[in-house]
């Protein structure tokens, strides 16, 4: 979350860091993870948060249908209103990651109670009949599965929106496939519950499915079976990015839970509890004025002072992040924890 904060200032652009920033179609950066990471924890907590509702009264796996609905629900509001506000007019567009969410979340839940080896086949079944939709889909032009705003993905998108993402490739379809995150990490949540299992063996177990998820992933990619993409997101990209979202849970379940470094990553997570909120915030308000604003103070010290005009965009989007974490720490200082 601290990370798409620092995105929506205007930091990487101005850094020029080429790993900020998603991969223009064939192949992977670091920025590709984080849409992987936010639906993978966000499936993590799901366990979590079911189990603290059944110790409430009123909090059944049946009962608790409402308040999915009605999260997800907003989630596609927020995220069209995201796109609304990138725009700058009304728009219907999917492809923001929290209408994304709004999907995987419901696919997820409606699988929660099942044993892991069968949430796991949900997974990859959703996987497979993805990837034989975009190799098999038989409408002319649009035939071509790993071709740019030419593939079964970008088809769906003229019936849902009546638009492509030209240029970009992004595709609304990639929330059945990336559904697959959130039940992994809905998995990933069930073994931190499961309380006969020890630490060592449940950081083994997560490394195990990182290790081989990145090993399929990269394979499907080298053997020419599936080429790593993001924008549509392919099996092999699903792998790969799964495989490193398991492998920085276990990083962290090592460094909190064993090693007990809480103190360390305090700083982060004071964003994380406030995320949907910071995250909404950033990419309208802070997007289209408070980045402007403070650029004229911090900016412009700074061009007083007789820096260069780089190191003024950077004072700007620096003190902007600051600020912004401030506020969450307000947040987080008076027990304030917005959510949905």
């Amino acid at each position: 979350m601290l990370l798409l904060v620092a995105e929506a200032t205007g930091l990487y652009d101005i850094m020029g860091w080429t790993q900020m920033h998603h991969h223009p179609w064939h192949g992977f950066r670091f920025w590709d993870l984080i849409q992987p990471f936010f639906m993978f924890i966000a499936g993590v907590a799901m366990p979590l948060s079911l189990a603290r509702r059944k110790a409430k009264a009123n909090g059944s796996y049946r009962k608790n249908w409402k308040h999915i609905l009605v999260r997800c629900l907003i989630l596609l509001a927020l995220g069209v209103g995201i796109q609304c506000a990138y725009s700058r007019k009304l728009v219907w567009e999917l492809w923001n990651v929290l209408a994304q969410l709004s999907v995987t979340i419901l696919i997820a839940y409606a699988i929660i109670k099942l044993k892991v080896k069968w949430q796991l086949l949900v997974s990859l079944a959703l996987l497979l009949v993805t990837d034989l939709l975009y190799r098999f889909f038989p409408v002319e032009g649009f035939n071509h599965p790993f071709v740019m705003d030419e593939n079964f993905g970008s088809w769906i998108d003229l019936l849902l929106m009546g638009k492509v993402n030209n240029g970009g490739g992004w595709v609304a379809i990639s929330c059945l496939p990336s559904a697959a995150h959130t039940i992994w990490g809905v998995m990933a949540g069930r073994l931190l519950l499961n309380a006969s299992c020890a630490k060592l063996s449940k950081l083994r177990q997560m490394c195990l499915w990182g290790a081989a998820f990145l090993a399929i992933g990269y394979g499907l990619d080298l053997a020419g079976v599936s080429p790593i993409i993001k924008r549509i997101c392919t099996a092999s990209f699903i792998f790969v990015s799964g495989g490193w979202t398991f492998l920085a849970l276990a990083f962290s379940y090592w460094l909190i839970d064993v090693k007990g470094r809480v103190k360390i990553v305090k700083p982060f997570a004071i964003v994380g509890m406030n995320s949907i909120f910071i995250y909404v915030l950033t990419q309208t308000a802070g997007v289209q004025w408070f980045n402007g604003f403070v650029g004229v103070f911090a900016g412009g010290v700074a061009g007083w002072l007789g820096f260069s005009e780089y190191v003024q965009a950077a004072s700007a989007a620096l003190v902007a992040l600051a600020l912004e974490w401030m506020l969450c720490y307000y947040l987080y200082k008076k027990h304030i924890f917005l959510k949905i």
